[in-house]
C-alpha cells in the first residue's frame, strides 16, 4: 500500500466502524422506571433499552409489569420516576402524539386500524394529501401505499377496505405503516396470538426486514419459542422489577423460566400421576369423514391420555366428536361400559363429560356475564326448580368453586373478561366441576397464558386427577404433552398413527408419527 492510498483507506475504515456504531446504538433508554396504582406498585425502578435494528423481547408472567411498561413508553401512562431518552436525548412522554412523533409505533393483538377505511387511507390517517385544486390526491395515497408494501414484500391492494382484509394481513398493514411513518422503535405486544404458523413465519421475515432497515423491535410474547426464534436480547421481569437481561444466544429456556417464576421445566410439569383407576370411556371406530376414521382409544380414572397432531391432523374433532359438539358418522362411544350415543353437547354433559374448548372466550365462557353465572352456566338445571334459579345455592357454589381452585377475582359478581387468561381457564373448569363432570377434555388449555398461569393450570389439572376424574389432553406443544400425559394418542391426517406409553416417550419419535412418516423397509409407520 503506498502512502496515497493509506488516508483513504483510513477513511473507508472509519466508515465502516461509524456504521456499525450506528447500527448497534441506543435508540431508546428506560431508566429507573417507578408507577404506582392505589394500593399496587406496578414499576419498582425498572430499567430496560433497545438498539438500532435489534429485536429485544420482553418477558414475564401477567403483572410483571410489561404491559405498564410499555404503556409509558407510548403515552399511555405517565411515570411517576425515572428518565426516557431517545437517541440519547432526555425527553417526556405524556401522550400517545408525543410517542408517536419521537418515533414509537405498536402492533397489539388488537390491530388499531379504522376498518371502515382502505389500506391507503389508513396510511395518511388525519394528514390525506391534496391536489393543487384542492382535492384528495388518490393517486399518490394508493403510489406510497404500494411501495411501502412492496419493500416489505407485501401484496396487499392500497384500495382494499381494512375490514375486508384477514387479520393477519391488518397486522402486516399496521406494520406497513409504521414503517412508512419512519417509527424508530416498533413495539409488537403478542403478535401471533391469532396467526397461523405460515402467517407467523411471514411476521417473522417482516421483522427480519426490519432489523436491515435498522429499527429498534420490542417483541412481548409468552411463547418462549418465538424469544429464541427472533430476538437478540431478552428482558425478564418479575413483580415489577428488572431481573435480568440476558442475549438470546447464551441463554436456554429452563434460564429464562426459572428466572421468571423461580422453577425450571422439569418442576412445572412435575405433578403427581395417581393410580390409574377403572376404564370410564371407550372408543370404538368413531369416523367422521374426511376429518377422522376408525379412531379406537381407551381413557383410564385418574389419567391424562395426550393427543398430539400437527395442524389439521383431525385431533380436535375427535374431540368435538366424544363432547358431541359434532356427530360422528359412524362408531359407537361407552361410558363405564355402557353404550353412549352422545350426538349433541346436552348428551355429552350428562354422560359427564366436560370440554375446555380451545377458544375458551368465545365457545367457553360467556365473557360479559359474572363469575358466578358461569361458574353455574352448564347446571343450572340442577339448582333451579318451577323454572325459578336458587340465588343461595347458585352464590354458595360459586363461592366455594373459587375458593377450591384459588380463582383471583375480587367478587364473583366481576365479569369475567376482566380476569386474566388464567383466571378464566379456572372458571372453565369450575363450571365442569360445578356438573360434576368425571371427564375432562382441554383443548389447548394454556394458549394465550404465560408461563405462571401454566403452572397454575397444570397445579389444577393434579387437583382433578386427585378428585377421581379423567382427563384429555390436545395441544400443539409437544413438551407439554410429553411433560403432562402417561399416554399419548398421535393422529396424522385423521388417522392414529401410534399410541405411545410414558416410559417410551421420545421427542423424535413422536414427531415421526405426527407426519406420517414411514419406514420403507417394512412398510410400518413410525
Amino acid at each position: 500500500m503506498d502512502a496515497g492510498e493509506a488516508p483513504e483507506r483510513a477513511l473507508f475504515l472509519s466508515g465502516i466502524e461509524s456504521m456499525a456504531e450506528q447500527s448497534s446504538a441506543t435508540v431508546v433508554s428506560m431508566t429507573g422506571i417507578r408507577k404506582s396504582f392505589p394500593g399496587v406498585q406496578a414499576l419498582k425502578g425498572v430499567s430496560f433499552s433497545v438498539k438500532a435494528g435489534e429485536v429485544h423481547g420482553l418477558v414475564g408472567e401477567n403483572g410483571a409489569g410489561k404491559s405498564t411498561l410499555i404503556k409509558i413508553l407510548m403515552g399511555a401512562y405517565s411515570k411517576d420516576d425515572g428518565t426516557i431518552a431517545i437517541e440519547g436525548k432526555e425527553v417526556e412522554i405524556h401522550n400517545p402524539l408525543q410517542a408517536k412523533s419521537q418515533g414509537m409505533a405498536a402492533v397489539y393483538q388488537d390491530v388499531m386500524l379504522a376498518r371502515h377505511l382502505s389500506t391507503g387511507e389508513n396510511f395518511f390517517l388525519g394528514k390525506l394529501p391534496r391536489t393543487p385544486l384542492g382535492l384528495v390526491d388518490w393517486k399518490k395515497i394508493h403510489q406510497v401505499t404500494r411501495e411501502t408494501l412492496k419493500d416489505l414484500d407485501l401484496s396487499i391492494d392500497p384500495r382494499m377496505l381494512v375490514r375486508h382484509l384477514p387479520p393477519a394481513q391488518q397486522e402486516m398493514v399496521t406494520i406497513a405503516k409504521a414503517v412508512y411513518e419512519k417509527s424508530k422503535v416498533i413495539v409488537f405486544d403478542e403478535p401471533t396470538a391469532l396467526l397461523t404458523n405460515e402467517q407467523v413465519t411471514g411476521l417473522f421475515a417482516l421483522i427480519k426486514k426490519l432489523k436491515k432497515k435498522n429499527v429498534g423491535v420490542i417483541y412481548i410474547s409468552h411463547r418462549l419459542e418465538e424469544i429464541f426464534a427472533i430476538c437478540d436480547r431478552v428482558t425478564i421481569l418479575k413483580d415489577g422489577e428488572w431481573v435480568d437481561t440476558l442475549e438470546v444466544s447464551q441463554t436456554d429456556q429452563d434460564t429464562i423460566i426459572t428466572k421468571m417464576v423461580g422453577r425450571s421445566i422439569g418442576e412445572m410439569y412435575s405433578i403427581h400421576h395417581p393410580k390409574r383407576g377403572e376404564k370410564v370411556l371407550e372408543a370404538r371406530g368413531l369416523t367422521r369423514e374426511p376429518r377422522f376414521r376408525s379412531v379406537d382409544f381407551d381413557l383410564y380414572q385418574g389419567e391424562i391420555l395426550g393427543f398430539f397432531g400437527l395442524v389439521g391432523s383431525g385431533r380436535t374433532d375427535i374431540l368435538r366428536c366424544i363432547f358431541g359438539a359434532d356427530r360422528a358418522e359412524s362408531g359407537e362411544i361407552r361410558i363405564r361400559g355402557l353404550r353412549a350415543p352422545i350426538n349433541s353437547p346436552q348428551r355429552g354433559i350428562r354422560a359427564g363429560i366436560g370440554l375446555l374448548p380451545e377458544n375458551r372466550q368465545t365457545s367457553g365462557l360467556g365473557m360479559s356475564l359474572a363469575v358466578d353465572i358461569n361458574i353455574n352456566l352448564a347446571s343450572y338445571d340442577l339448582i333451579s326448580r318451577g323454572g325459578f334459579v336458587n340465588l343461595g345455592e347458585e352464590a354458595s357454589r360459586a363461592r366455594r368453586f373459587v375458593s377450591d381452585l384459588i380463582i383471583r377475582t375480587p367478587s364473583i359478581k366481576q365479569k369475567v373478561r376482566n380476569l386474566s387468561g388464567g383466571n378464566q381457564q379456572k372458571v372453565v373448569v369450575a363450571k365442569w366441576l360445578s356438573r360434576n363432570s368425571d371427564i375432562f377434555i382441554f383443548d389447548e388449555p394454556t394458549v394465550g397464558v404465560d408461563v405462571g398461569a401454566k403452572m397454575e393450570i397444570y397445579k389444577l389439572i393434579q387437583t382433578l386427577l386427585a378428585k377421581g376424574k379423567a382427563i384429555i389432553l390436545v395441544s400443539s406443544y409437544l413438551p407439554e404433552v410429553m411433560g403432562l400425559a402417561d399416554r399419548i394418542i398421535v393422529v396424522y391426517e385423521g388417522n392414529v398413527t401410534g399410541t405411545v406409553l410414558r416410559s417410551e416417550f421420545e421427542e423424535e419419535k413422536i414427531l415421526r408419527l405426527a407426519s406420517g412418516i414411514v419406514n420403507r423397509a417394512n412398510g410400518q409407520k413410525l
